[in-house]
Protein backbone atom coordinates (compact mmCIF):
# COMPACT_ATOMS: atom_id res chain seq x y z
CA UNK A 1 0.00 0.00 0.00
CA UNK A 2 1.43 3.36 -1.01
CA UNK A 3 2.07 5.72 2.19
CA UNK A 4 -0.62 8.73 1.76
CA UNK A 5 2.78 10.69 2.42
CA UNK A 6 4.21 9.83 -0.78
CA UNK A 7 1.03 11.15 -2.61
CA UNK A 8 1.55 14.50 -1.25
CA UNK A 9 5.27 14.68 -2.50
CA UNK A 10 6.60 15.63 -5.38
CA UNK A 11 9.68 13.13 -5.54
CA UNK A 12 8.95 9.63 -3.87
CA UNK A 13 11.36 7.98 -1.81
CA UNK A 14 12.15 3.52 -2.29
CA UNK A 15 11.05 2.15 0.44
CA UNK A 16 10.75 -1.62 -0.72
CA UNK A 17 14.18 -2.79 -0.10
CA UNK A 18 13.45 -6.94 -0.35
CA UNK A 19 12.34 -6.52 -3.89
CA UNK A 20 15.18 -4.35 -4.76
CA UNK A 21 17.50 -6.62 -3.60
CA UNK A 22 15.63 -9.44 -5.45
CA UNK A 23 15.54 -7.64 -8.35
CA UNK A 24 19.20 -6.97 -8.50
CA UNK A 25 19.59 -11.05 -7.54
CA UNK A 26 17.52 -11.69 -10.47
CA UNK A 27 19.26 -9.41 -12.88
CA UNK A 28 22.23 -11.24 -11.91
CA UNK A 29 21.34 -14.80 -13.18
CA UNK A 30 19.31 -13.88 -16.04
CA UNK A 31 22.90 -12.30 -16.76
CA UNK A 32 25.45 -15.41 -15.56
CA UNK A 33 22.86 -17.84 -17.95
CA UNK A 34 23.90 -15.50 -20.92
CA UNK A 35 27.14 -15.53 -20.19
CA UNK A 36 27.61 -19.35 -20.04
CA UNK A 37 24.94 -20.38 -22.76
CA UNK A 38 27.10 -19.78 -25.42
CA UNK A 39 29.82 -22.03 -23.46
CA UNK A 40 27.28 -24.73 -23.49
CA UNK A 41 26.34 -24.57 -26.83
CA UNK A 42 30.08 -24.61 -27.95
CA UNK A 43 30.96 -27.29 -25.64
CA UNK A 44 27.96 -29.76 -27.79
CA UNK A 45 29.65 -29.41 -30.56
CA UNK A 46 32.66 -29.65 -29.57
CA UNK A 47 33.11 -33.44 -30.34
CA UNK A 48 31.48 -33.50 -34.05
CA UNK A 49 33.42 -30.42 -34.83
CA UNK A 50 36.47 -32.57 -34.20
CA UNK A 51 35.38 -35.23 -36.31
CA UNK A 52 34.44 -33.25 -39.11
CA UNK A 53 37.88 -31.33 -38.98
CA UNK A 54 39.68 -34.90 -38.74
CA UNK A 55 38.34 -35.47 -41.99
CA UNK A 56 38.99 -32.50 -43.39
CA UNK A 57 42.47 -31.90 -42.92
CA UNK A 58 43.80 -28.38 -43.95
CA UNK A 59 40.43 -26.53 -43.48
CA UNK A 60 40.03 -27.66 -39.92
CA UNK A 61 42.53 -25.23 -38.93
CA UNK A 62 40.80 -22.42 -40.34
CA UNK A 63 37.32 -23.40 -39.33
CA UNK A 64 38.95 -23.82 -35.82
CA UNK A 65 39.98 -20.22 -36.16
CA UNK A 66 36.69 -18.81 -37.08
CA UNK A 67 34.43 -21.22 -34.18
CA UNK A 68 36.78 -19.45 -31.40
CA UNK A 69 36.36 -15.71 -33.26
CA UNK A 70 32.50 -16.78 -33.32
CA UNK A 71 32.69 -17.95 -29.84
CA UNK A 72 34.51 -14.92 -28.31
CA UNK A 73 32.25 -12.19 -30.27
CA UNK A 74 28.92 -14.47 -28.34
CA UNK A 75 30.74 -13.92 -25.22
CA UNK A 76 30.57 -9.90 -25.36
CA UNK A 77 27.23 -8.94 -24.80
CA UNK A 78 26.89 -11.39 -22.04
CA UNK A 79 29.78 -10.12 -20.25
CA UNK A 80 28.41 -6.75 -20.73
CA UNK A 81 25.38 -7.70 -19.32
CA UNK A 82 27.19 -9.21 -16.29
CA UNK A 83 29.15 -6.24 -16.10
CA UNK A 84 26.14 -3.86 -15.82
CA UNK A 85 24.16 -6.15 -13.44
CA UNK A 86 26.96 -5.91 -11.42
CA UNK A 87 27.71 -2.35 -11.38
CA UNK A 88 23.68 -2.01 -10.09
CA UNK A 89 23.87 -4.66 -7.89
CA UNK A 90 26.77 -3.06 -5.90
CA UNK A 91 25.05 0.36 -6.56
CA UNK A 92 22.00 -0.93 -4.93
CA UNK A 93 23.77 -2.40 -1.78
CA UNK A 94 25.70 0.96 -1.34
CA UNK A 95 22.62 2.88 -1.67
CA UNK A 96 21.12 0.60 1.04
CA UNK A 97 24.11 0.70 3.24
CA UNK A 98 23.56 4.73 2.60
CA UNK A 99 20.28 4.54 3.66
CA UNK A 100 20.55 2.07 6.62
CA UNK A 101 23.35 4.38 8.01
CA UNK A 102 21.15 7.69 7.95
CA UNK A 103 18.08 6.01 9.84
CA UNK A 104 18.05 7.39 13.39
CA UNK A 105 17.85 3.78 14.71
CA UNK A 106 20.53 2.67 16.67
CA UNK A 107 23.94 2.78 14.95
CA UNK A 108 22.85 5.15 11.86
CA UNK A 109 25.07 8.35 11.27
CA UNK A 110 26.19 10.13 14.66
CA UNK A 111 26.14 13.25 12.48
CA UNK A 112 22.79 13.34 11.05
CA UNK A 113 19.59 14.98 13.12
CA UNK A 114 17.63 12.15 14.65
CA UNK A 115 14.15 12.40 13.32
CA UNK A 116 12.55 14.14 16.71
CA UNK A 117 14.77 16.79 16.69
CA UNK A 118 14.37 17.58 12.84
CA UNK A 119 10.95 17.48 14.14
CA UNK A 120 10.93 20.11 16.53
CA UNK A 121 13.16 22.13 14.09
CA UNK A 122 10.42 22.58 11.50
CA UNK A 123 7.85 23.49 14.24
CA UNK A 124 10.71 26.02 15.50
CA UNK A 125 11.05 27.18 11.98
CA UNK A 126 7.58 27.34 11.00
CA UNK A 127 6.47 29.49 14.02
CA UNK A 128 9.88 32.13 13.78
CA UNK A 129 8.65 32.28 9.41
CA UNK A 130 5.05 33.04 9.87
CA UNK A 131 5.93 35.73 12.69
CA UNK A 132 8.37 37.47 10.30
CA UNK A 133 5.81 37.25 7.39
CA UNK A 134 3.35 38.74 9.89
CA UNK A 135 5.46 41.08 11.19
CA UNK A 136 6.87 42.30 7.76
CA UNK A 137 2.78 42.89 6.10
CA UNK A 138 2.56 45.03 9.33
CA UNK A 139 5.33 47.28 8.92
CA UNK A 140 5.09 47.29 4.95
CA UNK A 141 1.85 48.17 5.39
CA UNK A 142 3.37 51.42 7.79
CA UNK A 143 6.01 52.00 5.22
CA UNK A 144 4.02 52.03 1.74
CA UNK A 145 1.69 54.58 3.82
CA UNK A 146 4.81 57.26 3.41
CA UNK A 147 6.59 56.07 0.59
CA UNK A 148 6.19 55.92 -3.13
CA UNK A 149 4.70 52.64 -4.49
CA UNK A 150 7.81 52.03 -6.35
CA UNK A 151 10.32 52.27 -3.64
CA UNK A 152 8.63 49.74 -1.34
CA UNK A 153 7.58 47.12 -4.56
CA UNK A 154 10.88 44.93 -4.20
CA UNK A 155 9.96 44.24 -0.60
CA UNK A 156 6.56 43.65 -1.33
CA UNK A 157 7.80 41.46 -3.76
CA UNK A 158 10.54 40.11 -1.22
CA UNK A 159 7.52 39.46 1.14
CA UNK A 160 5.14 37.70 -1.37
CA UNK A 161 8.12 35.31 -1.93
CA UNK A 162 8.20 34.31 1.63
CA UNK A 163 4.75 34.11 1.55
CA UNK A 164 4.77 31.61 -0.81
CA UNK A 165 7.25 29.37 0.42
CA UNK A 166 5.79 29.50 3.88
CA UNK A 167 2.20 28.81 2.75
CA UNK A 168 3.93 25.50 0.78
CA UNK A 169 5.70 24.68 4.19
CA UNK A 170 2.30 24.89 6.18
CA UNK A 171 0.93 22.06 3.21
CA UNK A 172 3.64 19.91 3.71
CA UNK A 173 2.93 19.95 7.56
CA UNK A 174 -0.65 19.62 7.29
CA UNK A 175 -0.22 16.56 5.11
CA UNK A 176 2.50 15.07 7.21
CA UNK A 177 0.12 15.86 10.50
CA UNK A 178 -2.89 13.63 8.37
CA UNK A 179 -1.03 11.03 7.12
CA UNK A 180 0.24 10.17 10.69
CA UNK A 181 -3.16 10.49 11.92
CA UNK A 182 -4.52 7.78 9.04
CA UNK A 183 -1.28 5.74 9.22
CA UNK A 184 1.27 5.83 7.09
CA UNK A 185 1.61 2.61 5.28
CA UNK A 186 3.45 -1.04 6.28
CA UNK A 187 7.10 -0.01 5.80
CA UNK A 188 8.28 1.50 9.10
CA UNK A 189 11.79 1.98 7.23
CA UNK A 190 10.06 3.17 4.10
CA UNK A 191 7.51 5.82 5.86
CA UNK A 192 10.66 7.00 7.84
CA UNK A 193 12.25 7.70 5.17
CA UNK A 194 9.15 9.67 3.43
CA UNK A 195 9.29 11.63 6.92
CA UNK A 196 12.49 12.97 6.95
CA UNK A 197 12.35 13.87 3.44
CA UNK A 198 9.15 16.22 4.01
CA UNK A 199 10.67 17.45 7.46
CA UNK A 200 13.58 18.36 5.71
CA UNK A 201 12.14 20.09 2.62
CA UNK A 202 9.91 22.22 5.13
CA UNK A 203 12.98 23.16 6.48
CA UNK A 204 14.46 24.61 3.59
CA UNK A 205 11.39 26.23 2.44
CA UNK A 206 11.26 28.25 5.36
CA UNK A 207 15.04 29.06 5.18
CA UNK A 208 14.68 30.50 2.23
CA UNK A 209 11.93 32.24 3.32
CA UNK A 210 13.40 33.91 6.46
CA UNK A 211 17.06 34.16 3.76
CA UNK A 212 15.25 36.05 1.49
CA UNK A 213 13.71 38.49 4.42
CA UNK A 214 16.98 38.93 6.08
CA UNK A 215 18.38 39.58 2.93
CA UNK A 216 16.13 42.85 2.21
CA UNK A 217 15.88 44.30 6.23
CA UNK A 218 19.25 46.60 5.30
CA UNK A 219 17.21 48.17 2.41
CA UNK A 220 13.94 48.23 3.98
CA UNK A 221 15.68 50.19 6.95
CA UNK A 222 16.57 53.04 4.46
CA UNK A 223 13.04 53.03 2.77
CA UNK A 224 11.54 53.43 6.16
CA UNK A 225 14.09 55.50 7.69
CA UNK A 226 12.75 55.47 10.74
CA UNK A 227 16.04 57.04 12.70
CA UNK A 228 16.23 59.97 10.29
CA UNK A 229 12.22 60.72 10.20
CA UNK A 230 10.91 59.76 14.10
CA UNK A 231 9.30 62.59 14.59
CA UNK A 232 7.10 62.24 11.26
CA UNK A 233 6.50 58.76 12.06
CA UNK A 234 5.71 59.68 15.93
CA UNK A 235 2.99 62.00 14.66
CA UNK A 236 1.33 59.21 12.40
CA UNK A 237 1.32 57.06 15.26
CA UNK A 238 0.05 59.34 17.98
CA UNK A 239 -2.96 59.90 15.13
CA UNK A 240 -3.76 56.43 14.90
CA UNK A 241 -3.24 55.82 18.54
CA UNK A 242 -5.98 58.38 19.53
CA UNK A 243 -8.22 56.34 16.66
CA UNK A 244 -7.55 53.49 18.53
CA UNK A 245 -8.61 54.32 22.12
CA UNK A 246 -11.64 55.91 20.96
CA UNK A 247 -12.45 52.90 18.26
CA UNK A 248 -11.74 50.32 21.69
CA UNK A 249 -13.84 52.27 23.27
CA UNK A 250 -16.59 51.73 21.08
CA UNK A 251 -15.91 48.28 20.95
CA UNK A 252 -16.85 47.95 24.38
CA UNK A 253 -20.55 49.15 23.91
CA UNK A 254 -20.60 46.65 20.92
CA UNK A 255 -19.82 43.76 22.88
CA UNK A 256 -22.38 44.51 25.46
CA UNK A 257 -24.53 44.78 22.66
CA UNK A 258 -23.97 41.49 21.15
CA UNK A 259 -24.13 39.47 24.98
CA UNK A 260 -28.22 41.39 24.71
CA UNK A 261 -29.11 40.20 21.54
CA UNK A 262 -27.71 37.04 21.28
CA UNK A 263 -26.83 34.13 23.01
CA UNK A 264 -23.87 34.11 25.21
CA UNK A 265 -21.97 31.83 22.88
CA UNK A 266 -22.25 34.12 19.98
CA UNK A 267 -19.85 36.88 21.45
CA UNK A 268 -18.02 34.43 23.18
CA UNK A 269 -15.17 34.60 20.81
CA UNK A 270 -14.59 38.44 21.51
CA UNK A 271 -15.63 38.61 25.03
CA UNK A 272 -11.86 39.79 26.03
CA UNK A 273 -10.83 41.69 23.26
CA UNK A 274 -11.38 45.01 24.56
CA UNK A 275 -10.04 44.58 27.66
CA UNK A 276 -6.89 43.05 25.29
CA UNK A 277 -6.50 46.05 23.07
CA UNK A 278 -6.72 48.98 26.29
CA UNK A 279 -3.34 46.95 27.35
CA UNK A 280 -1.72 46.99 24.29
CA UNK A 281 -2.73 50.83 24.05
CA UNK A 282 -1.15 51.36 27.22
CA UNK A 283 1.94 49.67 25.87
CA UNK A 284 1.73 52.00 23.12
CA UNK A 285 1.37 55.26 25.67
CA UNK A 286 4.82 54.19 27.41
CA UNK A 287 6.97 53.70 24.50
CA UNK A 288 5.48 56.47 22.25
CA UNK A 289 6.81 58.55 25.23
CA UNK A 290 10.21 57.13 25.67
CA UNK A 291 10.10 57.52 21.78
CA UNK A 292 9.21 61.17 21.85
CA UNK A 293 11.79 61.71 24.29
CA UNK A 294 14.69 59.67 22.98
CA UNK A 295 13.86 61.86 19.47
CA UNK A 296 13.71 65.29 21.48
CA UNK A 297 17.55 63.85 22.26
CA UNK A 298 18.76 63.53 19.00
CA UNK A 299 18.73 59.95 19.86
CA UNK A 300 17.29 58.31 16.24
CA UNK A 301 18.29 54.60 17.18
CA UNK A 302 16.51 54.30 20.55
CA UNK A 303 13.47 56.61 19.24
CA UNK A 304 13.12 54.34 16.67
CA UNK A 305 13.37 51.33 18.50
CA UNK A 306 10.44 52.46 20.96
CA UNK A 307 8.37 53.57 18.03
CA UNK A 308 8.34 50.35 16.54
CA UNK A 309 7.36 48.53 19.51
CA UNK A 310 4.66 51.48 19.90
CA UNK A 311 3.78 50.30 16.24
CA UNK A 312 3.67 46.59 16.83
CA UNK A 313 1.22 47.31 19.81
CA UNK A 314 -0.67 49.75 18.32
CA UNK A 315 -1.58 47.51 15.24
CA UNK A 316 -2.62 44.39 17.34
CA UNK A 317 -5.43 46.76 19.22
CA UNK A 318 -6.65 47.59 15.83
CA UNK A 319 -6.62 44.13 14.80
CA UNK A 320 -8.48 43.51 18.26
CA UNK A 321 -11.28 45.79 17.81
CA UNK A 322 -11.76 44.99 14.07
CA UNK A 323 -12.32 41.97 15.14
CA UNK A 324 -15.26 43.25 17.75
CA UNK A 325 -17.05 44.82 14.77
CA UNK A 326 -16.37 42.12 12.30
CA UNK A 327 -18.34 39.91 14.23
CA UNK A 328 -21.17 41.62 14.90
CA UNK A 329 -21.43 42.62 11.19
CA UNK A 330 -21.10 38.61 10.54
CA UNK A 331 -23.83 38.14 13.45
CA UNK A 332 -26.15 40.33 11.70
CA UNK A 333 -26.12 39.01 8.30
CA UNK A 334 -26.10 35.43 9.27
CA UNK A 335 -29.75 36.40 11.18
CA UNK A 336 -30.35 38.12 7.91
CA UNK A 337 -29.58 35.40 6.10
CA UNK A 338 -30.53 32.08 8.24
CA UNK A 339 -34.51 31.79 6.95
CA UNK A 340 -33.48 31.75 3.41
CA UNK A 341 -30.76 29.23 3.75
CA UNK A 342 -33.39 27.33 6.40
CA UNK A 343 -35.42 27.01 2.98
CA UNK A 344 -32.84 26.35 0.64
CA UNK A 345 -31.90 23.21 2.82
CA UNK A 346 -35.27 21.92 2.91
CA UNK A 347 -35.72 22.21 -0.78
CA UNK A 348 -32.43 19.88 -0.93
CA UNK A 349 -33.97 17.77 1.37
CA UNK A 350 -36.96 17.60 -0.73
CA UNK A 351 -35.36 16.93 -3.64
CA UNK A 352 -32.99 13.99 -2.36
CA UNK A 353 -36.56 12.47 -0.57
CA UNK A 354 -38.14 12.76 -4.52
CA UNK A 355 -35.50 10.43 -5.88
CA UNK A 356 -35.97 6.72 -6.75
CA UNK A 357 -36.80 4.31 -3.96
CA UNK A 358 -33.21 2.31 -4.72
CA UNK A 359 -31.71 5.30 -4.63
CA UNK A 360 -33.43 7.10 -1.78
CA UNK A 361 -32.42 3.73 0.22
CA UNK A 362 -29.22 4.97 0.56
CA UNK A 363 -29.76 8.00 1.61
CA UNK A 364 -31.95 7.38 5.08
CA UNK A 365 -28.97 8.53 7.64
CA UNK A 366 -27.66 11.39 6.07
CA UNK A 367 -31.56 12.33 5.60
CA UNK A 368 -32.36 11.95 9.21
CA UNK A 369 -29.08 13.85 10.26
CA UNK A 370 -30.63 16.83 7.69
CA UNK A 371 -33.64 16.53 9.09
CA UNK A 372 -32.24 16.54 12.65
CA UNK A 373 -30.16 19.52 12.29
CA UNK A 374 -33.05 21.71 10.87
CA UNK A 375 -35.47 21.06 13.10
CA UNK A 376 -32.44 21.91 16.27
CA UNK A 377 -32.01 25.07 14.53
CA UNK A 378 -36.00 25.64 14.19
CA UNK A 379 -36.57 25.21 17.32
CA UNK A 380 -33.53 27.61 18.74
CA UNK A 381 -34.58 30.03 16.26
CA UNK A 382 -37.72 30.17 17.42
CA UNK A 383 -37.35 30.01 21.62
CA UNK A 384 -35.59 33.02 21.51
CA UNK A 385 -31.85 34.70 21.68
CA UNK A 386 -29.51 32.08 19.96
CA UNK A 387 -25.94 32.35 17.82
CA UNK A 388 -26.93 33.09 13.96
CA UNK A 389 -23.53 32.09 12.73
CA UNK A 390 -24.00 28.57 14.65
CA UNK A 391 -27.07 27.77 13.51
CA UNK A 392 -26.20 28.94 9.53
CA UNK A 393 -23.37 26.54 9.89
CA UNK A 394 -25.20 23.48 11.04
CA UNK A 395 -28.44 24.84 7.70
CA UNK A 396 -25.02 24.69 5.84
CA UNK A 397 -23.79 20.74 6.81
CA UNK A 398 -28.07 19.82 6.76
CA UNK A 399 -27.69 20.97 2.58
CA UNK A 400 -24.54 19.35 2.41
CA UNK A 401 -25.45 16.07 4.06
CA UNK A 402 -27.34 13.91 1.41
CA UNK A 403 -25.77 15.41 -2.06
CA UNK A 404 -21.91 14.19 -0.34
CA UNK A 405 -23.83 11.21 1.12
CA UNK A 406 -25.65 10.29 -2.29
CA UNK A 407 -22.09 10.25 -4.34
CA UNK A 408 -23.49 13.30 -5.95
CA UNK A 409 -21.51 16.77 -6.49
CA UNK A 410 -21.61 18.94 -3.29
CA UNK A 411 -23.27 22.32 -4.62
CA UNK A 412 -20.59 24.89 -4.45
CA UNK A 413 -20.74 27.36 -1.09
CA UNK A 414 -21.95 30.80 -2.12
CA UNK A 415 -23.57 33.80 -0.23
CA UNK A 416 -23.98 33.21 3.75
CA UNK A 417 -23.27 29.77 3.71
CA UNK A 418 -19.71 30.99 3.35
CA UNK A 419 -19.93 33.27 6.11
CA UNK A 420 -19.80 30.80 9.15
CA UNK A 421 -16.03 29.46 7.72
CA UNK A 422 -14.93 32.99 6.88
CA UNK A 423 -15.96 33.84 10.08
CA UNK A 424 -13.81 31.14 11.87
CA UNK A 425 -11.25 31.83 9.70
CA UNK A 426 -11.11 35.41 10.89
CA UNK A 427 -11.44 35.16 14.20
CA UNK A 428 -8.74 32.26 14.74
CA UNK A 429 -6.28 34.42 12.63
CA UNK A 430 -6.81 37.18 14.86
CA UNK A 431 -6.29 35.14 18.17
CA UNK A 432 -3.01 33.70 17.01
CA UNK A 433 -2.30 37.14 15.70
CA UNK A 434 -2.54 39.07 18.82
CA UNK A 435 -1.34 35.95 20.69
CA UNK A 436 1.75 34.84 18.58
CA UNK A 437 4.55 34.80 21.87
CA UNK A 438 2.71 31.47 23.12
CA UNK A 439 0.94 29.91 19.70
CA UNK A 440 2.96 27.47 18.45
CA UNK A 441 3.16 25.34 15.26
CA UNK A 442 0.23 23.23 14.82
CA UNK A 443 -2.16 25.88 15.49
CA UNK A 444 -0.77 28.12 12.73
CA UNK A 445 -0.80 24.89 10.53
CA UNK A 446 -4.55 24.06 10.44
CA UNK A 447 -4.93 27.72 10.07
CA UNK A 448 -3.38 27.97 7.22
CA UNK A 449 -5.00 24.73 5.56
CA UNK A 450 -8.28 26.40 5.87
CA UNK A 451 -7.20 29.53 4.14
CA UNK A 452 -6.08 27.32 1.33
CA UNK A 453 -9.24 25.76 1.42
CA UNK A 454 -11.33 28.68 1.18
CA UNK A 455 -9.38 30.53 -1.27
CA UNK A 456 -9.95 32.43 -4.27
CA UNK A 457 -12.45 30.18 -7.07
CA UNK A 458 -15.60 28.05 -6.02
CA UNK A 459 -15.61 26.53 -2.73
CA UNK A 460 -17.45 23.30 -2.63
CA UNK A 461 -19.93 22.82 0.77
CA UNK A 462 -17.91 19.74 1.45
CA UNK A 463 -14.67 21.52 1.52
CA UNK A 464 -16.61 25.03 3.19
CA UNK A 465 -17.60 22.92 6.31
CA UNK A 466 -13.78 20.98 5.75
CA UNK A 467 -12.17 24.43 6.60
CA UNK A 468 -14.68 25.84 8.92
CA UNK A 469 -13.50 22.98 11.31
CA UNK A 470 -9.96 23.56 10.50
CA UNK A 471 -10.61 26.95 11.64
CA UNK A 472 -12.30 26.36 15.05
CA UNK A 473 -9.62 23.68 16.00
CA UNK A 474 -6.86 25.83 15.09
CA UNK A 475 -8.41 28.03 17.71
CA UNK A 476 -9.14 25.61 20.04
CA UNK A 477 -5.20 24.86 19.77
CA UNK A 478 -4.07 28.37 19.80
CA UNK A 479 -6.08 28.86 22.94
CA UNK A 480 -4.57 25.49 25.00
CA UNK A 481 -1.05 27.03 24.08
CA UNK A 482 -2.13 30.52 25.60
CA UNK A 483 -3.29 28.69 28.43
CA UNK A 484 -0.59 26.31 28.58
CA UNK A 485 2.41 29.38 28.02
CA UNK A 486 0.37 31.64 31.66
CA UNK A 487 1.26 34.95 31.34
CA UNK A 488 4.45 36.48 30.92
CA UNK A 489 6.58 38.61 32.86
CA UNK A 490 7.13 42.20 31.66
CA UNK A 491 10.67 42.04 32.34
CA UNK A 492 12.39 45.75 30.81
CA UNK A 493 8.98 46.47 28.50
CA UNK A 494 7.46 48.40 31.17
CA UNK A 495 3.50 48.89 31.63
CA UNK A 496 1.69 46.45 29.58
CA UNK A 497 5.13 44.80 28.55
CA UNK A 498 3.20 41.06 29.51
CA UNK A 499 0.80 41.52 26.82
CA UNK A 500 3.41 42.53 24.26
CA UNK A 501 5.58 39.73 24.91
CA UNK A 502 2.22 37.36 24.20
CA UNK A 503 1.56 38.74 21.57
CA UNK A 504 4.67 38.41 19.55
CA UNK A 505 5.27 42.69 19.81
CA UNK A 506 8.51 42.10 22.58
CA UNK A 507 11.03 38.91 21.71
CA UNK A 508 12.34 36.98 24.42
CA UNK A 509 10.24 37.46 27.39
CA UNK A 510 10.63 41.57 27.04
CA UNK A 511 14.69 41.16 26.76
CA UNK A 512 14.85 41.41 22.64
CA UNK A 513 13.03 44.44 21.79
CA UNK A 514 10.46 44.91 19.15
CA UNK A 515 10.20 42.73 15.79
CA UNK A 516 10.43 44.90 12.31
CA UNK A 517 10.83 43.60 8.86
CA UNK A 518 13.06 40.63 8.29
CA UNK A 519 14.09 37.07 8.23
CA UNK A 520 15.07 35.58 11.88
CA UNK A 521 18.37 37.20 11.69
CA UNK A 522 17.12 40.51 11.50
CA UNK A 523 14.12 40.84 12.84
CA UNK A 524 15.36 41.62 16.38
CA UNK A 525 17.96 44.15 15.56
CA UNK A 526 16.64 47.03 17.03
CA UNK A 527 16.96 44.96 20.83
CA UNK A 528 20.57 46.64 21.13
CA UNK A 529 18.62 49.85 21.14
CA UNK A 530 15.14 49.04 23.58
CA UNK A 531 16.48 50.28 26.64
Amino acid sequence: MTSPLSRSRSRRVPSQIAVRVAHAVLGGLVAMGWLLLPLARAGADAPAAASRNTRAGAPAAATATAQDATSTGDLVPPLVAAGAAGAVAAYGYGRRRRRATTRTTPGGDPGLTPLPELDRQTRRLLVETDDCVRVGAEELALAADRSAGDAVEPYVYDLRHAEAGLAAAFRLRQSLDEAEAAGAGPDPAGDEDDRRDVLEEIVARCQDAGQRLDAAAPGFDQIRALERNAAAALESAETRFREAAARTRAAEATIAGLHQRYAPAASLPVAGDAEQAKDRLLFTTSHLNQARQYADRGDGAKAAAHLRAAEGALAQAFDLVDGVDRLADELASAAAGLPAAIAAAEAARDAAMALPPDVRAGLVGPLGHAESLLSAVRHETAAGPHDPLDALRRVTEAAAAPAGAGGADVPEGRGNTLLPAHSALAGAACFIGTHRGAVGSEARTRLAEARRLLGPGPVPLSAVLRADGLAREARRLAERDVRAYGNPSGGRGGAGAGGAVLGGILLSDGEGGPMSYGGPRTRGRRGAFFT
